[in-house]
């Protein structure tokens, strides 16, 4: 049996089930016509007009038919390989890692993330696509990422800027913007918890958005770039911000690492009930064995899979409460 290159649900033949060619790829069965390396020499023909952000190497692409093609305009998808020239752990598992926990997100966690797969360039190397989660038919939705939301800019913060700031000051952007703020402070709540326990230490201010829906008022955006970095970057930070502008809590002060006291003082300072505050995390522990389930299913290699494993482990250790 296959698995299936996005919900990793077994199949007799072909890459996608049914439900994700509809999903992801309106029906049709999608081709990649050139390898990676076309893919790099791509990218740098376009990399002064694409406009997107990030350190990954990245090119938008359209489907035609069943190709995919380059585009400099009205992109559908986003494709990303594995990265080139890049000295870190498990380099070859970057688009297999990304995919997993994306997966994770949406379907043991329930979160709303940008529809995602795995492709195969011609030479078989599988890299990473995903849908682009602002166009309705042929309307582009308004999007403000929180860096754009709160002015931060080289200019205004200096090189770092995107990650000049707090959990908290996140959560105060959505309280400013959101007229449903009650539902999407939860959601965000999730979101770091989420992104906390399966290591991606690179939630910063620009892998946040807002996203205007289609009664012109602004929800979170669907969960995008998220991967476990602490699989590729074993000595990276923990979280990509500080969780409080101020406030250290005396474990935090002993262990040097967040935990269920500091999460629920986070909840106190995005207005969520402390009951709330509680269900969210205990679905983390939980689920525990479904996400054992999913690694095992997944794209990445044995070894690696193994490592993601005990990462996840040894974050959901540090949010259970004392004595349970």
């Amino acid at each position: 049996m296959n698995r299936c290159q996005s919900c990793f649900k077994e199949i007799s033949k072909n890459e996608y089930c049914p439900a994700c060619l509809r999903k992801m790829f309106n029906g049709k069965t999608p081709k990649l016509n050139f390898v990676k390396k076309d893919f790099f020499a791509i990218q740098s023909e376009y990399v002064n007009h694409f406009s997107i952000s990030g350190v990954q190497a990245k090119i938008s692409l359209k489907l035609r038919g069943n190709e995919l093609v380059v585009t400099e305009t009205d992109g559908e998808y986003l494709l990303k390989p594995t990265p080139l020239n890049m000295d870190f752990n498990f380099r070859n598992e970057v688009p297999a890692n990304e995919h997993l926990t994306m997966q994770i997100a949406k379907q043991v966690f329930r979160m709303k993330v940008a529809e995602n797969a795995l492709i195969k360039f011609t030479d078989g190397e599988l890299a990473y696509i995903t849908k682009r989660f602002d166009r309705v038919k042929k309307d582009k939705l308004r999007q403000e990422d929180f860096c754009q939301l709160s002015n931060r800019s080289p200019e205004t913060k200096g090189k770092n800027f995107k990650y000049d700031g707090s959990y908290e000051e996140v959560g105060e952007i959505v309280y400013k913007y959101c007229s449903a703020s009650k539902i999407e402070i939860e959601k965000l709540y999730k979101q770091i918890i989420f992104c906390y326990i399966f290591g991606n230490g690179d939630a910063h201010f620009k892998n946040f958005s807002l996203l205007e829906s289609l009664n012109n008022d602004f929800l979170l955006s669907p969960v995008y770039d998220v991967l476990n970095t602490a699989l590729h970057l074993p000595i990276g930070h923990r979280m990509a911000l500080d969780m409080f502008k101020v406030f250290e809590s005396e474990s935090f002060k002993v262990n040097g690492f967040y935990g269920y006291e500091d999460f629920l003082k986070l909840a106190e300072l995005y207005r969520i009930k402390e009951n709330r505050a509680e269900k969210i995390i205990i679905e983390f522990i939980e689920k525990r064995e479904k996400v054992v389930e999913f690694v095992k299913s997944s794209f990445l290699n044995d070894k690696a899979k193994r490592q993601y494993l005990e990462i996840f482990e040894d974050r959901l250790k540090t949010i259970k409460k004392i004595g349970t």
